[in-house]
């Protein structure tokens, strides 16, 4: 099996920003929450970023769920 690690990062930001949207939460805010820019951010959710584990954590945080919702995909 091949293991396509592009096609695992878009489905992560897309988990990632639709977590965020049923908080309706903005980018933006999300953002200055976990303090990075909303340009990184955006990456993340587009799958452009493979976002470090602490990053991951600080969304969790902040979006009130745990790390492996992200990966329940």
């Amino acid at each position: 099996m091949e293991i396509n690690s592009n096609t695992h990062l878009k489905k992560l930001g897309d988990k990632i920003a639709l977590l965020r949207e049923k908080k309706k939460m903005s980018q933006y805010k999300l953002a200055k929450e976990i303090f990075t820019d909303q340009s990184n951010l955006a990456r993340i959710e587009d799958g452009k970023v493979n976002p470090t584990v602490k990053t991951l954590i600080k969304i969790s945080l902040v979006l009130k769920c745990k790390v492996k919702d992200f990966f329940d995909f």
